[in-house]
């Protein structure tokens, strides 16, 4: 069974055994990633937070606004709860789209702190020279059912950006 199969199967199982907690950790559009549903909807497996504290925020783009302020398809935010966070967001159609992740470690959502931390679908490259990908670098085809992705953070470490090692 691959690691995504695997994901999806346990996000299945979690949802089906506690409803209300499940579909809570996967955010409001929990129903949208239910097997059976209606799609679309993409499953955005978060991972690498440093800290358990704060608010992660998934934000989908399209090609035509990708990482334009307040220009998203779609947001959902929700208290960091596990080092690992499968977020579930309703799409308004099949398309291309990319996810961009950002780790809000203190929880204030008014401003950017170095602290936090964020990543992209596809796990680009990030840099301080390169902090912003291209679209087709991160972008990721959605049909008419779930597609599971998965995004590692990044962190600043001194004068780089990598993921968190333990």
């Amino acid at each position: 069974m691959s690691k995504l199969t695997a994901f999806i199967a346990a996000a299945a199982l979690a949802i089906a055994a506690q409803p209300a907690a499940a579909e809570a950790a996967l955010g409001p559009d929990a129903a949208s990633c239910r097997p059976g549903s209606n799609g679309p909807a993409l499953l955005v497996n978060v991972t690498g937070f440093k800290s358990r504290s704060g608010r992660v925020r998934v934000q989908i783009y399209n090609a035509s606004n990708f990482l334009m302020k307040g220009q998203r398809v779609r947001r959902v935010d929700l208290p960091v709860t596990a080092p690992t966070m499968p977020v579930c967001v309703a799409l308004p159609g099949p398309g291309t789209y990319a996810v961009a992740v950002r780790h809000d470690v203190d929880g204030d959502n008014a401003k950017r702190d170095w602290d936090d931390g964020g990543g992209f679908s596809r796990n680009p490259k990030i840099t301080l020279v390169d902090l912003k990908p291209s679209f087709s670098e991160v972008a990721v085809p959605v049909g008419q059912s779930v597609r599971s992705v998965s995004v590692t953070l990044n962190y600043r470490k001194g004068l780089s950006i990598g993921p968190v090692r333990s």
